[in-house]
């Protein structure tokens, strides 16, 4: 929501908002432009006829006092990505949708469309190594590459956000079950993608990783009048730690790795190359591209030991990260350690899913905290059943944060690496200083 306020800003809009608490770096970013609010917290006299648009963010709850005096005013309400649609309808819309993958593919195109010159606007969910925000809303860009969230849009608006977006080039890059809370079934959860393909314009593009037999048969069953562009795991090498793709343009050296990443390489190849963007130039591009932040990202690293933090909090992306780094450094251990945060995750129902995803570390540790079961109203956990439900014996799980730092800190990291994985913060843990500790150990 900030960086929309910010790119609204930028467009030469007159932006205002609120909320009942913003944290770093939001609070210090909006205030260097004059929008963050002077007093925190709901207040319906902010709410005047004079607005021209209320944009309502999942945080806000329906009895939001503020929301409530828009409603009797008459004045437009929109949820975030119906008003992301407004300001590019008269664009080329891209949306990139699936389980996992999103912001990668997103962030690999936009590093590419930069590169080679072509002006673009975004939505995209990390903040980006070159890039101020992560929304950029302009009159003259042609493009807008959207980042397709499943999730709902608004609480006054239930429709998955992709289902907004209308794209005229669409990528889909998995289904993995996923948001339980508000998809109880996997049938349920699927149907929204077969919407969302539903939704692509007349002659557009579907691109999508023929890998994944959910989306082969979402794609399958499409409708005739878009094109379809399947895409796999392109050939490629590992030579002393560093990943080659093989091309008809010779061997590519990139700075990401793990097969997630390489598919997801070759869906954003296809997009560019929809956009007009050559082969030769995708290959030169994206040789320089780092990664989004959080995803595979090296806190620190030393002859014998890297540590790596990954958003990765799903069954499907779990294993996808834990294998892709045992397999880049295969003469070295990994101790993978995931944290327990989302909704889905604390569910003991769903819980089952991650079974057999951390096979291919050493030593695999899972780590929760009690108090935001609570918070989430959910029914307690206890270690035996996580044990259980990822079907590891030897799985060691921690529900105090502190001790798992110091079990982390006392460990002989000689030929290992380390992986952190959470959509959370490990409820405080300095991974920044872990990182330095553990890789100069």
């Amino acid at each position: 929501m900030h960086n929309l306020a910010l790119a609204l800003h930028h467009k030469g809009y007159q932006v205002s908002g609120s909320d009942d608490e913003v944290f770093e770096p939001s609070r210090s970013r909006l205030a260097k432009y004059g929008l963050l609010p002077e007093n925190m917290g709901w207040n319906p006299d902010r709410i005047t006829e004079d607005i021209d648009a209320v944009i309502l963010g999942m945080h806000a709850r329906i009895d939001n006092p503020e929301l409530e005096k828009a409603k009797k005013l008459g004045l437009k309400i929109y949820s975030y990505p119906e008003y992301i649609y407004k300001q590019t309808k008269d664009k080329t819309r891209v949306v990139i949708g699936g389980s996992h993958g999103k912001t990668t593919i997103t962030a690999m195109i936009l590093h590419v469309l930069n590169q080679v010159g072509i002006d673009a606007d975004y939505m995209v969910g990390a903040q980006l190594e070159g890039f101020d925000t992560m929304v950029k809303l302009t009159k003259e860009a042609k493009v807008a590459i959207l980042e397709g969230d499943e999730y709902l849009s608004s609480p006054i608006d239930r429709r998955p956000k992709f289902h907004l977006y209308k794209p005229n080039i669409a990528l889909l890059s998995g289904i993995a079950w996923d948001h339980v809370n508000v998809f109880p079934t996997f049938e349920n959860y699927v149907e929204q993608f077969s919407m969302f393909v539903d939704l692509i314009r007349k002659n557009g593009k579907l691109i999508y990783c023929i890998d994944d037999k959910e989306v082969k048969k979402v794609a399958e069953d499409a409708d005739g009048d878009i094109e379809l562009l399947p895409y796999s795991l392109p050939p490629h090498v590992i030579e002393s730690g560093v990943t080659y793709l093989l091309t008809d343009h010779g061997k590519v050296p990139l700075k990401v790795f793990g097969n997630h990443n390489l598919i997801n390489l070759n869906g954003a190849r296809l997009v560019c190359g929809s956009l007009g963007v050559s082969e030769k130039d995708f290959y030169d591009a994206i040789q320089s591209f780092r990664g989004a932040s959080k995803r595979l990202e090296l806190l620190a690293g030393s002859k014998y030991t890297a540590v790596y933090k990954d958003f990765a909090h799903s069954p499907s992306k779990v294993k996808a990260t834990v294998k892709a780094v045992k397999h880049q450094f295969r003469s070295r251990k990994l101790v993978a350690c995931l944290e327990l945060h989302t909704f889905s995750s604390l569910s003991l129902k769903f819980l089952e899913e991650y079974r057999k995803s951390m096979k291919a570390a050493d030593v695999a540790i899972v780590y929760f905290n009690p108090k935001t079961l609570k918070h989430k109203k959910l029914p307690e956990l206890t270690k035996k059943q996580v044990k259980k439900a990822f079907d590891r014996k030897d799985l060691e799980v921690f529900t105090d944060s502190a001790k798992l730092e110091k079990h982390l800190s006392k460990m002989e990291w000689k030929r290992k690496n380390l992986l952190m994985m959470s959509s959370g913060s490990f409820d405080g843990v300095d991974l920044n200083a872990l990182a330095e500790k553990v890789a100069g150990a």
